[in-house]
């Protein structure tokens, strides 16, 4: 007996080291949003396929979650903002809904409008889950591009515009009866883009003419008795899309632009843009931003979703949290870190990749006059004759690879520059000549996942061989952090035509060390105010630098994150506004401490 319970005491001892050894992996998310995003209507007639989630309308209703977003042909559910399921509709508008709008009116109806044509019935259902909706009998005009706000006194407000001319606009309706208009239209406000840097159109903002950004996507928020009217410009296509806010003490006006504007702003990194959105009151009191993010590769309406925790400040400003916003970030149920940076960095930056075939390798990206630059990229190989691949470690969502067959004998295989502990990864699938053109049931993304720490003992991480899974932008989070300098993609099938990728991104901690603190950073304001430059010296091993910066020293609430250069430019700053500005240096292994804080006139 003695000898059983020595024998069962180290057993009880190894065990409880083992659990002890095995790391508590906090949930997470990235952006953009994993979900099964629709196939467009919109451009079939040109045969041109691609998927778009864009323009979403996001509402809390008993206790759960509905996302609408523009001609998905349907809506998506939640219970934790986390995991998305859709639900078709019984009945719903024909080519789908276009830049929908959805107001819970205290967890009795959910209120909802967004046809295509512009006019149209508001519907109102209290079984959301089960896709049952009804129609008010009447029908409604200047309802596309429109946002829904009931008052706590039930007083009903419709706020609409698209426009690089016109204001957006509100007008009220009778929510008891049919939802009649009951008074005059009223203008609210238009881009002043001579002093918002951040409202002129083209990359960047980078346009000769004044007055051609887009107003539009008005959205309201009531906070603290405050309405916070937000707006997106200057246009879905562009990396600086981004939604602003004016603030007001009536949902009538007149409302007063907020100095930190935009207040959901990503104009650099992976993916760009977090314009169109709307914010969202999570069941514990936590804000968040839906928005839209600019992938337009196949087509300018080509975008995707992003989700970011927002906050209202001592001052009453309304602003996102959107640092490293294509990074892994806490999910929304993390009690003090919802929604920042979990401290996963990116560990595939430039990694050597090789591939099993090669139909076409493509550089794109978008141009201030609207259009594309296109660049087909030579094939490679090395000396073995491996074929080779340069663009799906480049960071660009825009440039991708092209298998020369959508079958299991295709593979991807990444040689990192540095080992080190995977945590997680995100696949971002490409649609090239899928041949879909609309929403289909299913579709599925089969592949295994290998890594290696020398590149020839290989140990399965991932299985979905037999998924039903369809996740056009995969995100991956492993039961527990794995040891590897490699990592192998082997396909099975994917939708559509063609097995085609955009980006490979591994994520984890580095095994090295974070980068030193950056020097020499200097600012230069043009004379034109809402240009700035900026330069500092390049920091030994640092993948890239983030720029912060805002209206005053604790309110550095914009950032831009930036890859390989030691200089940047960019013209959204406010033309008489003061800012205050840091940077730090980042790579694989971490961020390193911000540089001090310089005042800028």
């Amino acid at each position: 007996m003695k000898k059983l319970s020595l024998k069962l005491s180290i057993f009880l001892i190894f065990t409880v080291f083992s659990f002890q050894a095995q790391e508590a992996i906090p949930e997470s998310y990235i952006n953009p949003l994993d979900i099964d995003y629709t196939y467009m209507v919109y451009n079939s007639s040109k045969n041109i396929s691609y998927r778009s989630g864009a323009d979403p309308a996001v509402v809390e209703f008993r206790g759960e979650y509905y996302m609408f977003v523009t001609r998905s042909f349907g809506y998506w559910h939640s219970t934790d903002l986390l995991n998305w399921d859709f639900v078709e509709p019984e009945k719903w508008f024909f080519e789908g809904s276009n830049a929908p709008t959805a107001f819970n009116y205290k967890d009795s109806l959910v209120y909802f409008a967004g046809n295509p044509a512009g006019y149209g019935s508001i519907l109102y259902t209290d079984e959301p889950k089960k896709g049952k909706w009804k129609p008010v009998a009447s029908i409604s005009n200047n309802i596309q591009d429109s946002e829904l706000f009931i008052d706590d006194d039930g007083k009903t407000y419709l706020y609409w515009g698209s426009s690089n001319v016109h204001p957006i606009r509100v007008k009220m309706l009778d929510k008891d009866d049919r939802m009649l208009e009951t008074g005059e239209k009223k203008d609210l406000i238009n881009l002043v883009e001579e002093e918002h840097g951040w409202e002129r159109f083209g990359e960047n903002n980078f346009h000769p003419t004044l007055k051609e950004g887009y107003m539009e996507g008005a959205s309201m928020t009531k906070h603290n008795g405050k309405y916070y009217l937000q707006y997106a410009a200057p246009g879905t296509q562009f990396n600086v899309y981004g939604d602003g806010a004016y603030v007001s003490d009536s949902p009538l006006g007149p409302f007063e632009y907020m100095p930190n504007n935009p207040m959901s702003f990503k104009p650099g990194g992976f993916t760009n843009g977090a314009g169109h959105g709307i914010t969202v009151k999570q069941t514990n009191g936590q804000y968040w931003h839906f928005a839209t993010m600019a992938l337009a590769s196949n087509s300018h309406w080509e975008r995707r979703l992003c989700m970011f925790p927002t906050y209202f400040d001592e001052d009453g400003l309304m602003y996102s949290n959107t640092s490293y916003g294509d990074y892994p970030r806490y999910a929304p149920s993390h009690p003090t870190k919802a929604g920042e940076h979990n401290g996963w960095m990116l560990l595939s930056y430039k990694g050597k990749v090789k591939v099993s075939s090669s139909k076409m390798q493509i550089r794109k990206s978008t141009t201030t006059d609207d259009d594309f630059e296109i660049t087909e990229v030579s094939l490679k190989t090395a000396q073995n004759g491996d074929i080779l691949s340069e663009v799906l470690t480049d960071e660009s969502p825009k440039s991708f690879w092209v298998a020369e067959a959508n079958n299991n004998k295709q593979w991807v295989e990444i040689e990192m520059l540095n080992p080190g502990n995977i945590y997680s990864l995100q696949l971002n699938f490409h649609d090239h000549e899928s041949g879909i053109y609309t929403r289909e049931e299913g579709l599925r993304h089969r592949f295994t996942i290998e890594v290696s720490e020398n590149g020839k003992q290989w140990n399965t991480v991932v299985d979905r061989s037999k998924s039903y899974e369809d996740s056009p932008n995969a995100y991956i989070v492993l039961d527990q952090p794995v040891k590897a300098k490699y990592v192998r993609y082997n396909n099975i099938e994917v939708p559509g035509n063609n097995f085609a990728l955009s980006e490979i991104r591994i994520f984890g901690k580095g095994l090295g060390k974070k980068p030193l603190k950056v020097k020499a950073f200097e600012i230069d304001r043009k004379e034109d105010r809402r240009d700035v430059g900026f330069s500092w010296d390049a920091v030994k091993g640092a993948q890239g630098y983030n720029i912060r910066w805002g209206i005053a020293p604790d309110k550095l609430y914009q950032s831009w994150l930036v890859y390989d250069v030691n200089d940047h430019f960019m013209r959204c700053l406010d033309r008489d506004q003061k800012y205050y500005f840091t940077i730090e240096s980042f790579n694989e292994n971490g961020i390193s401490e911000r540089s001090e804080i310089i005042e800028v006139e």
